[in-house]
Protein backbone atom coordinates (compact mmCIF):
# COMPACT_ATOMS: atom_id res chain seq x y z
CA UNK A 1 0.00 0.00 0.00
CA UNK A 2 1.31 3.69 -0.68
CA UNK A 3 -0.88 4.62 2.20
CA UNK A 4 1.71 4.57 5.07
CA UNK A 5 4.78 6.22 2.91
CA UNK A 6 2.27 9.35 1.47
CA UNK A 7 1.35 9.95 5.28
CA UNK A 8 4.76 10.07 6.29
CA UNK A 9 6.14 12.27 2.99
CA UNK A 10 3.44 14.62 4.09
CA UNK A 11 4.40 14.61 7.88
CA UNK A 12 7.96 15.70 6.63
CA UNK A 13 6.54 18.06 4.12
CA UNK A 14 4.17 19.49 6.90
CA UNK A 15 7.87 19.61 9.31
CA UNK A 16 9.77 21.37 6.64
CA UNK A 17 6.47 24.09 5.74
CA UNK A 18 7.05 24.95 9.31
CA UNK A 19 10.70 26.67 8.47
CA UNK A 20 9.68 28.47 5.33
CA UNK A 21 9.85 32.12 6.09
CA UNK A 22 6.79 32.79 3.71
CA UNK A 23 4.08 29.64 4.41
CA UNK A 24 1.02 30.71 6.52
CA UNK A 25 0.55 28.57 9.44
CA UNK A 26 -2.50 26.64 7.83
CA UNK A 27 -0.08 24.92 5.08
CA UNK A 28 1.28 22.46 7.30
CA UNK A 29 -1.56 21.60 9.10
CA UNK A 30 -3.37 20.88 6.09
CA UNK A 31 -0.69 18.49 5.15
CA UNK A 32 -1.08 17.04 8.70
CA UNK A 33 -4.55 16.54 8.39
CA UNK A 34 -3.89 14.49 5.03
CA UNK A 35 -1.80 12.62 6.76
CA UNK A 36 -4.45 11.22 9.43
CA UNK A 37 -6.49 10.70 6.73
CA UNK A 38 -3.99 8.65 4.67
CA UNK A 39 -3.27 6.64 7.66
CA UNK A 40 -6.42 6.00 8.72
CA UNK A 41 -7.67 4.72 5.20
CA UNK A 42 -8.36 1.14 4.84
CA UNK A 43 -8.31 1.38 0.95
CA UNK A 44 -5.23 2.09 -0.98
CA UNK A 45 -5.34 5.36 -2.48
CA UNK A 46 -4.28 3.85 -5.23
CA UNK A 47 -7.56 1.75 -5.44
CA UNK A 48 -9.01 4.71 -5.43
CA UNK A 49 -7.54 7.39 -7.86
CA UNK A 50 -7.42 3.96 -10.43
CA UNK A 51 -11.26 3.94 -9.62
CA UNK A 52 -11.92 7.70 -9.67
CA UNK A 53 -9.22 9.65 -10.66
CA UNK A 54 -8.35 12.63 -8.65
CA UNK A 55 -12.09 13.46 -7.84
CA UNK A 56 -11.96 10.16 -5.87
CA UNK A 57 -9.01 11.68 -3.36
CA UNK A 58 -11.08 14.91 -3.38
CA UNK A 59 -13.76 13.19 -1.49
CA UNK A 60 -11.12 12.16 1.33
CA UNK A 61 -12.09 14.19 4.36
CA UNK A 62 -8.50 17.11 4.36
CA UNK A 63 -7.74 16.43 0.88
CA UNK A 64 -8.23 19.40 -1.36
CA UNK A 65 -6.50 20.16 -5.40
CA UNK A 66 -3.10 20.51 -3.80
CA UNK A 67 -2.64 17.43 -2.34
CA UNK A 68 -4.73 15.31 -4.85
CA UNK A 69 -2.42 16.38 -6.99
CA UNK A 70 0.51 16.05 -5.04
CA UNK A 71 -0.95 12.21 -4.40
CA UNK A 72 -1.24 11.54 -8.10
CA UNK A 73 1.58 12.82 -8.94
CA UNK A 74 3.62 10.27 -6.02
CA UNK A 75 1.20 7.32 -8.03
CA UNK A 76 2.26 8.07 -11.27
CA UNK A 77 6.02 8.78 -10.58
CA UNK A 78 6.96 7.79 -7.35
CA UNK A 79 8.14 10.99 -6.22
CA UNK A 80 6.04 14.58 -4.99
CA UNK A 81 8.35 17.48 -6.61
CA UNK A 82 7.54 19.75 -3.41
CA UNK A 83 9.02 16.99 -1.03
CA UNK A 84 12.13 17.31 -3.43
CA UNK A 85 12.00 20.39 -3.62
CA UNK A 86 12.17 21.06 0.17
CA UNK A 87 13.93 17.82 0.75
CA UNK A 88 17.07 19.51 -0.84
CA UNK A 89 16.57 22.79 1.40
CA UNK A 90 16.42 20.48 4.32
CA UNK A 91 18.23 17.46 4.24
CA UNK A 92 17.21 16.09 7.38
CA UNK A 93 15.49 12.97 8.48
CA UNK A 94 12.90 14.72 10.23
CA UNK A 95 10.27 12.08 10.13
CA UNK A 96 13.30 9.47 12.87
CA UNK A 97 14.18 12.80 14.60
CA UNK A 98 10.39 13.72 15.20
CA UNK A 99 9.83 10.43 17.47
CA UNK A 100 12.86 11.83 20.07
CA UNK A 101 10.59 13.69 22.86
CA UNK A 102 11.20 17.65 22.93
CA UNK A 103 12.03 17.44 19.60
CA UNK A 104 10.06 19.44 16.72
CA UNK A 105 11.18 21.11 13.64
CA UNK A 106 12.47 24.39 14.80
CA UNK A 107 14.73 22.72 17.28
CA UNK A 108 15.76 20.02 15.00
CA UNK A 109 16.41 22.64 12.47
CA UNK A 110 18.55 24.55 14.80
CA UNK A 111 20.59 21.13 15.65
CA UNK A 112 21.05 20.69 11.83
CA UNK A 113 22.54 24.47 11.30
CA UNK A 114 24.21 24.62 14.86
CA UNK A 115 25.72 21.13 14.67
CA UNK A 116 24.89 19.17 11.57
CA UNK A 117 22.76 16.42 12.83
CA UNK A 118 20.68 14.94 10.09
CA UNK A 119 19.70 11.98 11.54
CA UNK A 120 19.49 9.66 14.98
CA UNK A 121 23.05 8.84 14.42
CA UNK A 122 24.12 12.40 14.35
CA UNK A 123 21.94 13.07 17.03
CA UNK A 124 23.22 10.46 19.47
CA UNK A 125 27.14 11.42 18.72
CA UNK A 126 26.29 14.74 19.59
CA UNK A 127 24.87 14.11 22.85
CA UNK A 128 28.22 11.70 23.59
CA UNK A 129 30.33 14.34 22.64
CA UNK A 130 28.47 16.56 24.84
CA UNK A 131 28.07 19.23 22.24
CA UNK A 132 24.49 20.06 22.45
CA UNK A 133 24.29 21.46 25.96
CA UNK A 134 26.33 24.88 24.42
CA UNK A 135 23.72 25.06 22.61
CA UNK A 136 21.77 28.66 23.30
CA UNK A 137 18.34 27.13 24.08
CA UNK A 138 19.05 23.59 25.27
CA UNK A 139 21.50 23.17 27.70
CA UNK A 140 22.68 19.93 29.84
CA UNK A 141 18.95 19.72 30.78
CA UNK A 142 17.84 19.14 27.45
CA UNK A 143 20.64 17.00 26.43
CA UNK A 144 19.99 14.46 28.96
CA UNK A 145 16.13 14.47 28.38
CA UNK A 146 17.34 13.49 24.56
CA UNK A 147 19.49 10.59 25.61
CA UNK A 148 16.34 9.78 27.44
CA UNK A 149 14.56 10.18 24.62
CA UNK A 150 16.77 7.89 22.06
CA UNK A 151 16.54 5.17 24.92
CA UNK A 152 12.92 4.97 24.92
CA UNK A 153 12.95 4.59 21.20
CA UNK A 154 15.50 1.99 20.92
CA UNK A 155 13.52 0.34 23.99
CA UNK A 156 10.28 -0.11 21.52
CA UNK A 157 11.97 -1.19 18.73
CA UNK A 158 10.16 -4.71 17.30
CA UNK A 159 6.82 -3.58 19.08
CA UNK A 160 3.89 -2.17 17.28
CA UNK A 161 0.91 -0.56 18.67
CA UNK A 162 -2.05 -1.96 19.20
CA UNK A 163 -4.23 -0.06 16.66
CA UNK A 164 -2.07 -1.07 13.81
CA UNK A 165 -1.66 -5.05 14.63
CA UNK A 166 -5.08 -5.60 15.43
CA UNK A 167 -6.49 -4.40 12.32
CA UNK A 168 -3.99 -6.29 10.85
CA UNK A 169 -4.99 -9.58 12.52
CA UNK A 170 -8.24 -9.35 11.82
CA UNK A 171 -7.83 -8.58 7.72
CA UNK A 172 -5.52 -12.08 7.88
CA UNK A 173 -8.24 -13.50 9.59
CA UNK A 174 -10.80 -12.22 7.14
CA UNK A 175 -8.94 -13.52 4.20
CA UNK A 176 -8.37 -16.89 5.57
CA UNK A 177 -11.96 -17.42 6.72
CA UNK A 178 -12.60 -16.24 3.02
CA UNK A 179 -10.27 -19.03 1.04
CA UNK A 180 -12.69 -21.91 2.29
CA UNK A 181 -9.43 -23.98 3.65
CA UNK A 182 -10.37 -23.35 7.82
CA UNK A 183 -13.56 -23.60 9.79
CA UNK A 184 -12.26 -21.33 12.23
CA UNK A 185 -9.87 -18.70 12.89
CA UNK A 186 -8.83 -16.59 15.74
CA UNK A 187 -6.10 -14.10 16.88
CA UNK A 188 -4.39 -15.01 20.48
CA UNK A 189 -1.31 -13.78 22.31
CA UNK A 190 -0.96 -9.97 23.70
CA UNK A 191 -3.09 -8.62 20.48
CA UNK A 192 -6.56 -10.58 22.34
CA UNK A 193 -5.33 -9.03 25.52
CA UNK A 194 -5.57 -6.09 24.09
CA UNK A 195 -2.02 -5.51 25.04
CA UNK A 196 -0.68 -1.42 24.26
CA UNK A 197 2.02 -2.71 22.04
CA UNK A 198 2.54 -6.25 20.26
CA UNK A 199 6.04 -8.00 19.50
CA UNK A 200 4.33 -10.54 16.92
CA UNK A 201 0.90 -11.88 16.02
CA UNK A 202 -0.38 -15.78 17.24
CA UNK A 203 -3.43 -16.91 14.62
CA UNK A 204 -4.71 -20.26 15.10
CA UNK A 205 -6.96 -22.24 13.09
CA UNK A 206 -8.91 -25.37 12.38
CA UNK A 207 -8.36 -26.59 8.79
CA UNK A 208 -8.85 -30.42 7.27
CA UNK A 209 -6.31 -28.88 4.45
CA UNK A 210 -3.53 -27.54 7.10
CA UNK A 211 -0.43 -28.16 3.84
CA UNK A 212 -2.83 -25.33 1.61
CA UNK A 213 -3.24 -23.58 4.35
CA UNK A 214 0.42 -23.50 5.01
CA UNK A 215 0.68 -22.69 1.06
CA UNK A 216 -2.22 -19.60 1.31
CA UNK A 217 0.06 -17.96 4.06
CA UNK A 218 3.01 -17.49 2.52
CA UNK A 219 1.00 -15.78 -0.65
CA UNK A 220 -0.84 -13.42 0.59
CA UNK A 221 -0.22 -9.35 -0.05
CA UNK A 222 0.69 -8.78 3.54
CA UNK A 223 3.38 -10.89 3.65
CA UNK A 224 6.86 -9.50 3.53
CA UNK A 225 8.77 -12.58 3.47
CA UNK A 226 8.61 -15.90 4.97
CA UNK A 227 10.78 -17.07 7.96
CA UNK A 228 9.49 -20.46 7.89
CA UNK A 229 7.12 -23.23 6.77
CA UNK A 230 5.93 -25.91 8.05
CA UNK A 231 3.08 -28.68 7.52
CA UNK A 232 1.48 -27.12 10.63
CA UNK A 233 2.85 -23.89 11.45
CA UNK A 234 3.81 -20.75 8.91
CA UNK A 235 5.84 -17.69 10.44
CA UNK A 236 6.17 -14.77 8.22
CA UNK A 237 7.12 -11.30 8.39
CA UNK A 238 3.78 -9.16 7.43
CA UNK A 239 5.01 -5.18 6.02
CA UNK A 240 3.60 -3.65 8.90
CA UNK A 241 7.05 -4.75 10.73
CA UNK A 242 6.06 -7.76 12.56
CA UNK A 243 6.19 -11.69 11.94
CA UNK A 244 2.86 -13.78 12.50
CA UNK A 245 2.74 -17.46 13.39
CA UNK A 246 -0.22 -19.07 12.16
CA UNK A 247 -1.02 -22.48 13.58
CA UNK A 248 -3.05 -25.52 12.46
CA UNK A 249 -4.77 -26.90 15.75
CA UNK A 250 -6.71 -30.05 15.76
CA UNK A 251 -10.40 -29.22 16.59
CA UNK A 252 -10.41 -31.13 19.65
CA UNK A 253 -7.87 -29.01 21.03
CA UNK A 254 -8.92 -25.81 19.96
CA UNK A 255 -9.72 -24.34 23.59
CA UNK A 256 -7.12 -25.27 25.31
CA UNK A 257 -4.73 -24.39 22.41
CA UNK A 258 -6.70 -21.13 22.74
CA UNK A 259 -6.15 -20.66 26.42
CA UNK A 260 -2.41 -21.28 26.26
CA UNK A 261 -1.59 -19.23 23.33
CA UNK A 262 -3.89 -15.84 24.75
CA UNK A 263 -1.44 -16.35 27.53
CA UNK A 264 0.42 -14.32 29.46
CA UNK A 265 3.28 -16.57 30.52
CA UNK A 266 3.24 -15.35 34.05
CA UNK A 267 -0.52 -16.27 33.85
CA UNK A 268 -0.71 -19.43 32.11
CA UNK A 269 2.35 -20.70 35.01
CA UNK A 270 -0.05 -19.85 37.46
CA UNK A 271 -2.70 -21.66 35.93
CA UNK A 272 -0.71 -24.52 35.05
CA UNK A 273 0.61 -24.84 38.93
CA UNK A 274 -3.65 -24.52 40.19
CA UNK A 275 -3.96 -27.89 37.69
CA UNK A 276 -1.44 -29.51 39.49
CA UNK A 277 -2.77 -29.28 42.56
CA UNK A 278 -5.58 -30.79 41.13
CA UNK A 279 -4.39 -33.38 39.67
CA UNK A 280 -4.14 -32.40 36.16
CA UNK A 281 -2.21 -31.28 33.28
CA UNK A 282 -2.59 -28.46 31.50
CA UNK A 283 -1.06 -27.56 28.25
CA UNK A 284 -1.71 -26.34 24.40
CA UNK A 285 -3.01 -29.63 23.67
CA UNK A 286 -5.45 -29.98 26.70
CA UNK A 287 -6.48 -30.79 30.04
CA UNK A 288 -5.37 -33.95 31.29
CA UNK A 289 -6.31 -36.24 34.25
CA UNK A 290 -4.26 -38.63 36.43
CA UNK A 291 -4.76 -41.27 33.80
CA UNK A 292 -3.36 -38.95 30.86
CA UNK A 293 -7.49 -38.56 29.55
CA UNK A 294 -8.16 -35.15 28.13
CA UNK A 295 -11.16 -34.06 29.87
CA UNK A 296 -11.08 -30.34 27.59
CA UNK A 297 -11.47 -32.55 24.80
CA UNK A 298 -13.96 -30.52 22.04
CA UNK A 299 -14.75 -28.38 25.24
CA UNK A 300 -13.91 -23.97 24.80
CA UNK A 301 -11.75 -22.24 27.18
CA UNK A 302 -15.03 -21.63 29.92
CA UNK A 303 -14.57 -25.77 30.65
CA UNK A 304 -10.74 -25.18 31.39
CA UNK A 305 -11.50 -22.20 34.12
CA UNK A 306 -14.42 -24.34 35.25
CA UNK A 307 -13.18 -27.54 35.74
CA UNK A 308 -10.21 -25.58 37.99
CA UNK A 309 -12.67 -24.19 40.15
CA UNK A 310 -12.69 -21.03 38.79
CA UNK A 311 -14.70 -18.32 37.25
CA UNK A 312 -13.94 -17.68 33.38
CA UNK A 313 -11.20 -15.22 33.33
CA UNK A 314 -11.81 -12.40 30.36
CA UNK A 315 -8.25 -12.34 27.85
CA UNK A 316 -7.30 -8.45 28.99
CA UNK A 317 -7.23 -9.53 32.53
CA UNK A 318 -5.11 -12.88 32.27
CA UNK A 319 -1.67 -10.90 33.80
CA UNK A 320 -1.33 -12.36 37.01
CA UNK A 321 -1.84 -9.43 39.11
CA UNK A 322 -4.39 -11.35 41.60
CA UNK A 323 -7.43 -12.45 38.67
CA UNK A 324 -6.71 -15.89 39.33
CA UNK A 325 -7.69 -15.94 43.18
CA UNK A 326 -10.07 -13.42 42.32
CA UNK A 327 -11.61 -16.30 40.48
CA UNK A 328 -11.45 -18.29 42.88
CA UNK A 329 -13.54 -16.76 45.53
CA UNK A 330 -15.78 -15.66 42.85
CA UNK A 331 -15.12 -11.72 42.88
CA UNK A 332 -14.26 -11.07 39.32
CA UNK A 333 -15.52 -7.57 38.25
CA UNK A 334 -18.16 -7.63 35.67
CA UNK A 335 -15.71 -6.09 33.13
CA UNK A 336 -17.40 -3.40 30.60
CA UNK A 337 -17.83 -4.07 27.09
CA UNK A 338 -17.98 -2.13 23.94
CA UNK A 339 -21.96 -2.06 23.79
CA UNK A 340 -21.99 -0.67 27.00
CA UNK A 341 -20.95 2.99 25.86
CA UNK A 342 -23.57 5.80 24.74
CA UNK A 343 -21.52 8.63 24.10
CA UNK A 344 -17.81 10.24 23.16
CA UNK A 345 -16.59 13.17 25.03
CA UNK A 346 -13.16 14.00 23.30
CA UNK A 347 -12.96 15.04 19.35
CA UNK A 348 -11.59 17.73 17.10
CA UNK A 349 -13.27 19.01 14.07
CA UNK A 350 -11.80 22.03 11.33
CA UNK A 351 -12.14 24.25 14.21
CA UNK A 352 -8.51 23.32 15.37
CA UNK A 353 -6.58 20.22 13.78
CA UNK A 354 -9.36 17.89 13.29
CA UNK A 355 -10.25 16.74 9.04
CA UNK A 356 -13.18 16.92 9.10
CA UNK A 357 -16.57 19.69 9.91
CA UNK A 358 -17.95 19.10 13.27
CA UNK A 359 -21.67 18.06 11.24
CA UNK A 360 -19.13 15.10 9.67
CA UNK A 361 -17.97 13.79 12.88
CA UNK A 362 -22.14 14.15 14.00
CA UNK A 363 -23.16 12.35 11.16
CA UNK A 364 -20.83 9.62 11.60
CA UNK A 365 -21.31 9.37 15.93
CA UNK A 366 -25.23 8.77 14.61
CA UNK A 367 -23.84 5.49 12.51
CA UNK A 368 -22.58 4.52 15.85
CA UNK A 369 -25.69 5.08 18.04
CA UNK A 370 -23.99 7.31 19.76
CA UNK A 371 -26.73 9.45 22.22
CA UNK A 372 -24.36 12.46 22.21
CA UNK A 373 -20.63 13.69 21.52
CA UNK A 374 -18.76 15.86 22.96
CA UNK A 375 -17.57 18.36 20.14
CA UNK A 376 -13.98 19.56 22.54
CA UNK A 377 -11.72 21.41 19.99
CA UNK A 378 -8.35 22.80 21.06
CA UNK A 379 -7.65 26.21 23.08
CA UNK A 380 -5.22 28.99 21.63
CA UNK A 381 -2.02 27.83 23.15
CA UNK A 382 -1.83 24.84 21.09
CA UNK A 383 -0.48 26.99 17.99
CA UNK A 384 0.51 23.38 16.18
CA UNK A 385 -2.81 22.26 16.43
CA UNK A 386 -4.59 25.77 15.47
CA UNK A 387 -6.04 26.19 18.58
CA UNK A 388 -8.88 28.79 19.16
CA UNK A 389 -9.58 31.75 20.86
CA UNK A 390 -12.58 32.82 23.05
CA UNK A 391 -13.57 34.87 20.57
CA UNK A 392 -13.62 32.10 18.16
CA UNK A 393 -15.05 29.58 20.76
CA UNK A 394 -18.36 31.60 20.81
CA UNK A 395 -18.95 31.29 17.08
CA UNK A 396 -17.92 27.60 17.70
CA UNK A 397 -20.60 27.45 20.26
CA UNK A 398 -23.35 28.78 18.14
CA UNK A 399 -22.67 26.63 15.30
CA UNK A 400 -23.03 23.91 17.72
CA UNK A 401 -26.62 25.06 18.87
CA UNK A 402 -27.51 25.19 15.42
CA UNK A 403 -26.57 21.46 15.06
CA UNK A 404 -28.29 20.32 17.79
CA UNK A 405 -31.48 21.87 16.15
CA UNK A 406 -30.85 20.02 12.57
CA UNK A 407 -30.45 16.77 14.42
CA UNK A 408 -32.95 17.56 17.70
CA UNK A 409 -33.97 13.97 18.93
CA UNK A 410 -30.94 11.84 16.89
CA UNK A 411 -28.10 12.64 19.33
CA UNK A 412 -27.13 15.46 21.58
CA UNK A 413 -23.90 17.51 20.74
CA UNK A 414 -22.23 18.69 24.01
CA UNK A 415 -20.21 21.54 24.32
CA UNK A 416 -16.45 21.45 25.16
CA UNK A 417 -13.04 22.31 24.80
CA UNK A 418 -9.78 20.76 25.60
CA UNK A 419 -8.11 23.20 27.10
CA UNK A 420 -4.84 23.94 27.75
CA UNK A 421 -3.47 23.87 31.92
CA UNK A 422 -1.18 26.39 31.91
CA UNK A 423 2.35 26.54 33.28
CA UNK A 424 0.56 27.74 36.45
CA UNK A 425 -2.04 25.64 36.68
CA UNK A 426 -4.61 28.18 35.47
CA UNK A 427 -6.11 27.97 32.47
CA UNK A 428 -5.70 29.46 28.85
CA UNK A 429 -9.37 30.80 28.64
CA UNK A 430 -11.29 33.31 30.33
CA UNK A 431 -13.76 31.89 32.68
CA UNK A 432 -16.82 32.96 31.02
CA UNK A 433 -15.70 31.01 27.89
CA UNK A 434 -15.50 28.08 30.62
CA UNK A 435 -19.04 28.24 31.66
CA UNK A 436 -20.51 28.75 28.22
CA UNK A 437 -19.27 24.40 27.81
CA UNK A 438 -21.30 21.94 28.89
CA UNK A 439 -17.89 20.57 30.40
CA UNK A 440 -14.37 21.51 30.68
CA UNK A 441 -12.03 19.04 29.62
CA UNK A 442 -8.38 20.21 30.94
CA UNK A 443 -5.26 19.08 29.10
CA UNK A 444 -1.61 19.70 29.70
CA UNK A 445 0.89 19.65 26.19
CA UNK A 446 3.73 22.23 27.15
CA UNK A 447 6.66 22.48 29.75
CA UNK A 448 6.29 18.29 30.09
CA UNK A 449 9.61 18.37 31.81
CA UNK A 450 8.33 20.07 34.79
CA UNK A 451 9.64 18.49 37.87
CA UNK A 452 7.30 15.97 39.71
CA UNK A 453 6.65 18.29 42.45
CA UNK A 454 5.94 21.44 40.27
CA UNK A 455 4.21 19.12 37.57
CA UNK A 456 2.05 17.59 40.73
CA UNK A 457 1.27 21.40 41.81
CA UNK A 458 0.61 22.39 38.34
CA UNK A 459 -2.44 19.90 37.77
CA UNK A 460 -3.73 19.67 41.61
CA UNK A 461 -4.16 23.66 40.99
CA UNK A 462 -6.38 22.89 37.86
CA UNK A 463 -8.48 20.12 39.58
CA UNK A 464 -8.88 21.97 42.80
CA UNK A 465 -10.33 25.18 40.40
CA UNK A 466 -13.77 23.34 40.10
CA UNK A 467 -13.58 24.56 36.61
CA UNK A 468 -12.55 21.41 34.83
CA UNK A 469 -14.35 18.34 34.92
CA UNK A 470 -12.30 15.69 32.63
CA UNK A 471 -8.49 15.45 32.62
CA UNK A 472 -7.55 14.45 29.42
CA UNK A 473 -4.68 12.08 28.52
CA UNK A 474 -3.59 12.72 32.22
CA UNK A 475 0.02 10.59 31.60
CA UNK A 476 1.11 12.88 28.89
CA UNK A 477 2.84 10.14 27.05
CA UNK A 478 3.05 9.09 23.54
CA UNK A 479 3.61 4.98 22.76
CA UNK A 480 7.08 4.28 22.11
CA UNK A 481 7.77 7.92 21.24
CA UNK A 482 7.17 10.28 24.34
CA UNK A 483 7.30 9.03 27.71
CA UNK A 484 4.85 10.40 30.73
CA UNK A 485 5.21 13.06 32.60
CA UNK A 486 6.27 12.68 36.35
CA UNK A 487 3.45 13.28 39.07
CA UNK A 488 2.70 11.88 42.64
CA UNK A 489 -0.38 10.38 40.93
CA UNK A 490 -1.58 9.30 44.64
CA UNK A 491 -2.31 12.77 45.46
CA UNK A 492 -3.93 13.30 42.24
CA UNK A 493 -6.16 11.12 42.13
CA UNK A 494 -7.17 11.91 45.78
CA UNK A 495 -7.83 15.55 44.85
CA UNK A 496 -9.85 14.27 41.79
CA UNK A 497 -11.99 11.98 43.75
CA UNK A 498 -13.01 14.99 46.42
CA UNK A 499 -13.28 16.83 43.36
CA UNK A 500 -15.40 14.86 41.01
CA UNK A 501 -12.89 15.25 38.44
CA UNK A 502 -12.76 12.27 36.00
CA UNK A 503 -9.59 11.03 34.34
CA UNK A 504 -9.89 9.97 30.72
CA UNK A 505 -8.73 6.69 29.31
CA UNK A 506 -7.77 8.67 25.71
CA UNK A 507 -8.64 5.46 23.28
CA UNK A 508 -5.96 6.82 20.30
CA UNK A 509 -3.51 3.99 19.89
CA UNK A 510 -0.61 6.22 20.33
CA UNK A 511 -1.56 7.53 23.75
CA UNK A 512 -4.06 4.54 25.53
CA UNK A 513 -3.74 7.31 28.61
CA UNK A 514 -4.62 6.78 31.52
CA UNK A 515 -2.95 3.05 30.52
CA UNK A 516 -4.30 -0.46 31.90
CA UNK A 517 -1.75 -0.35 35.30
CA UNK A 518 -2.50 3.53 36.13
CA UNK A 519 -6.08 2.36 36.01
CA UNK A 520 -5.58 -0.45 38.61
CA UNK A 521 -4.19 2.37 40.60
CA UNK A 522 -6.68 4.95 40.09
CA UNK A 523 -10.08 2.94 40.49
CA UNK A 524 -8.77 2.39 44.07
CA UNK A 525 -9.54 5.59 44.89
CA UNK A 526 -12.69 5.26 43.62
CA UNK A 527 -12.77 7.59 41.27
CA UNK A 528 -14.84 7.80 37.77
CA UNK A 529 -13.28 7.45 34.39
CA UNK A 530 -14.29 8.76 31.03
CA UNK A 531 -13.37 6.48 27.68
CA UNK A 532 -12.59 9.16 24.33
CA UNK A 533 -11.37 8.52 20.96
CA UNK A 534 -9.87 11.92 20.77
CA UNK A 535 -10.45 11.34 17.02
CA UNK A 536 -9.34 14.16 14.64
CA UNK A 537 -11.31 12.46 11.83
CA UNK A 538 -14.34 10.35 11.70
CA UNK A 539 -13.11 7.31 10.71
CA UNK A 540 -11.05 7.47 14.13
CA UNK A 541 -14.45 6.90 16.13
CA UNK A 542 -13.69 3.69 15.75
CA UNK A 543 -10.66 3.99 18.19
CA UNK A 544 -13.56 3.78 21.54
CA UNK A 545 -12.98 -0.47 20.91
CA UNK A 546 -8.87 0.61 21.97
CA UNK A 547 -9.94 2.74 25.08
CA UNK A 548 -12.50 0.06 26.06
CA UNK A 549 -9.55 -2.68 25.89
CA UNK A 550 -7.39 -0.79 27.68
CA UNK A 551 -10.14 -0.30 30.82
CA UNK A 552 -10.64 -3.68 30.83
CA UNK A 553 -6.89 -4.86 31.28
CA UNK A 554 -7.41 -1.90 34.33
CA UNK A 555 -10.32 -4.01 35.35
CA UNK A 556 -13.01 -1.02 35.15
CA UNK A 557 -17.11 -1.81 35.01
CA UNK A 558 -20.12 -0.27 33.17
CA UNK A 559 -20.65 1.82 36.50
CA UNK A 560 -16.96 3.10 36.89
CA UNK A 561 -17.34 4.52 33.33
CA UNK A 562 -19.83 7.83 33.00
CA UNK A 563 -20.07 7.85 29.29
CA UNK A 564 -21.99 4.38 29.75
CA UNK A 565 -24.81 6.94 31.10
CA UNK A 566 -27.51 8.17 29.21
CA UNK A 567 -27.60 12.15 28.38
CA UNK A 568 -29.97 13.14 31.25
CA UNK A 569 -27.63 11.26 33.59
CA UNK A 570 -24.38 12.58 32.03
CA UNK A 571 -25.60 16.15 31.93
CA UNK A 572 -27.02 15.75 36.26
CA UNK A 573 -23.37 14.80 36.40
CA UNK A 574 -22.28 17.90 34.71
CA UNK A 575 -24.45 19.81 36.61
CA UNK A 576 -26.99 20.55 34.26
Amino acid sequence: MYNAKLAEMFEEIADMLELEPNATKFEPLAYRRAAITISSLQEDVVDIYKKEGIDGLMKLPGIGKTIANAIKEYIETGKISKYETLKAKYPIDFLGLTKIQGLGPKRIYKLYVSLGVKNLEDLRKAITEHRIRMLPGFGEKSEKELEKGIELLEASKGRVLLGEALPEAEDLIKKLLSSGLVDKAVVCGSTRRMKETVGDLDILVISEKPLEVMDYVTKLSNVEHVIVKGPTKTTVWLNIGLSCDVRVVEKGSFGSAMQYFTGSKEHNIKLRELAIKKGYKLNEYGLFDSSDKNVALNQDEHFIYEKLGLDYIEPEMREDRGEIELAIEHRLPKLIDISDIRGDLHMHSKHSDGANEIEEMVLSAIKLNREYIGMSDHSKTEHVANGMSDEEFLKYFDEIDKLNDKFEGKIRILKSGEVDILKDGSFDLRDSTLEKMDYVIGAIHTNTNMSKEEMTNRILKAITSNKMNILAHPMGRLINERKPIEADWDKIFEAAKDHNVIMEIDAHPKRLDLNDEMILKARKYGIKFSIDTDSHRTDELSFMRFGVGTARRGWLEKDQVINTLPLDKILKLFGH
